[in-house]
């Protein structure tokens, strides 16, 4: 079983829709005690590609793109959802809002590591969440975004040398419009096998039947 994610790391819907696909594998661990695992692979989403490299105020983007009292409605009832789930938000500490390419980069990175890193990229994928919405890290910050990836387990090195290659850039971006062409217009967005997809972060219950009806599907 193949799982495609299709996510922003600013998105709080995905952080929870994350919680849920853990919940959702969990569930289908009990049920195929000594199978393998389904494989999970992160596709990078922009919710706001049109954000410069340094992204912008955090308040000034809410103002603009929800209003004040809508934007504070909205945030509430998301942060009560992830309460549910164990995930603290804390929005109030995000000062800024930032362009997702190089976060998108190295979580790409960590995924391209293979077998030999098992878990990596979904390592450097939390990483970047937490580091976002519960710390209120600068995610337009080279040295912020080389210390998450590194701490999570990427190499230092590489981390740097993939933040500097533009094509590491590129690709993210492309991989972008793969997902807009194919009719991706919201995050988070699931893919079974490459034959089922899911939009949305619809709970555990829903990902799971997802699977199921996923791996008896016909070729």
């Amino acid at each position: 079983m193949n799982i495609d994610i299709i996510s922003d790391v600013v998105c709080p819907w995905c952080y929870i829709g994350k919680r849920q696909i853990e919940a959702a594998l969990a569930l289908h661990a009990q049920q195929h005690p000594g199978s393998d695992r389904p494989s999970v692979t992160w596709r990078p989403f922009q919710l706001n590609p049109q954000l410069p490299a340094e992204g912008m105020s955090r308040q000034d983007y809410l103002t603009q793109k929800f209003g004040a009292a809508r934007a504070q409605d909205l945030y509430a009832r998301v942060a009560a959802v992830g309460a549910e789930l164990g995930i603290a938000f804390a929005f109030d500490r995000i000062a800024r809002q930032p362009n997702t390419v190089a976060a998108h980069s190295l979580i790409a990175l960590a995924g391209a590591a293979g077998p030999r890193a098992e878990g990596l990229q979904d390592r450097v994928k939390e990483a970047f969440l937490q580091a976002y919405f519960l710390d209120g890290v600068d995610l337009t910050r080279t040295e912020n975004l080389v210390a998450i990836a590194t701490a999570a387990g990427l190499d230092r090195s590489q981390a740097e040398r993939c933040l500097a290659d533009p094509q590491s850039r590129l690709a993210v971006e492309q991989e972008d419009r793969r997902a807009r062409a194919i009719g991706v217009e919201g995050v988070p967005f699931f893919i079974f096998n490459g034959k089922l997809a899911v939009s949305g972060a619809q709970g555990s219950a829903a990902l799971l039947d997802a699977m199921r009806q996923a791996e008896t599907a016909v070729a």
